[in-house]
C-alpha cells in the first residue's frame, strides 16, 4: 500500500515491553489524522460504508472481557515539548457515545502522543483496535494498532504517536468542530468486544 506513514504504537504493560512499530499506509486516504490531528488535502469520500455505531457484545466472552475492561485515563500531549494538552479521567460506560472538548490550538502541533491506560481483568490473546474516523459522516479515514498479549488482572498502558501533515492542507477548527466522530473497535484477536463512539469538539 502507499500513501502517508501511518502512527507509532507504544505499548507498555507489568510484564513487557513493545518498542514502537511503525504501520502500513492506508490507499486512498488523503491525508487525514485522528483526533487533534486530522487534515486534508482535498475533501472527498474514500469508502462507501456503513455510519458510525455503538454495538454491544455479541457473545458471552465478548461481554465477558467488556465487564472486566476499564479505561483508567487518557491524555493528548505536544510529542515534541511533553506538554499535556488534554486528559480525561471520567470514562465510564464504553457503550455511551461521549463527547470530548479538546483545545483548537492541539491542530498546530507537528506531531501528537496520545496516551491512555487501560485494565483488563480478563486475560486477552491479542487486543487490537479499529478505528475509523467520519468527518460529517462520511469515512474518511481507517486506523489499525495492536496492542497484543494482555495479562489477566493487570493495568497497561498504550501510547501511539500522529504526525500531522502540513499546516497548509490543515482544516480549519471551526469546520471540524463536532463533526468528527471516531469510531473504535476493540478486538481480542478476531472476536469483537464492542465499539464505542467518540465526538470531537475543539475549544479556542
Amino acid at each position: 500500500r502507499t500513501g502517508h506513514p501511518r502512527p507509532h504504537a507504544l505499548c507498555t504493560n507489568s510484564a513487557f515491553f513493545n518498542k514502537s512499530r511503525q504501520w502500513p499506509s492506508v490507499q486512498g486516504c488523503k491525508r487525514y489524522r485522528a483526533l487533534g490531528v486530522l487534515v486534508m488535502e482535498q475533501y472527498e469520500p474514500v469508502w462507501e460504508l456503513e455510519g458510525p455505531s455503538i454495538v454491544a457484545p455479541a457473545d458471552v466472552r465478548a461481554k465477558s472481557i467488556l465487564d472486566g475492561f476499564k479505561i483508567d485515563w487518557m491524555n493528548m500531549s505536544d510529542a515534541h515539548t511533553g506538554q499535556v494538552l488534554w486528559r480525561d479521567e471520567s470514562w465510564g460506560n464504553l457503550l455511551e457515545q461521549r463527547d470530548i472538548h479538546v483545545p483548537a490550538h492541539i491542530l498546530k502541533c507537528r506531531t501528537v502522543s496520545r496516551e491512555f491506560q487501560f485494565s483488563s481483568v480478563e486475560m486477552l490473546q491479542g487486543l487490537r483496535l479499529e478505528q475509523r474516523i467520519f468527518f460529517q459522516g462520511s469515512c474518511m479515514e481507517e486506523w489499525n494498532f495492536d496492542f497484543g498479549f494482555v495479562i489477566p488482572n493487570s493495568t497497561n498502558t498504550w501510547q501511539q504517536t500522529i504526525d500531522a501533515a502540513d499546516e497548509s492542507q490543515m482544516m480549519p477548527a471551526s469546520m471540524l468542530n463536532g463533526n468528527v466522530v471516531i469510531e473504535t473497535s476493540f478486538y481480542d484477536d478476531e472476536l469483537l468486544v464492542c465499539k464505542m463512539l467518540l465526538r470531537v469538539f475543539y475549544d479556542a
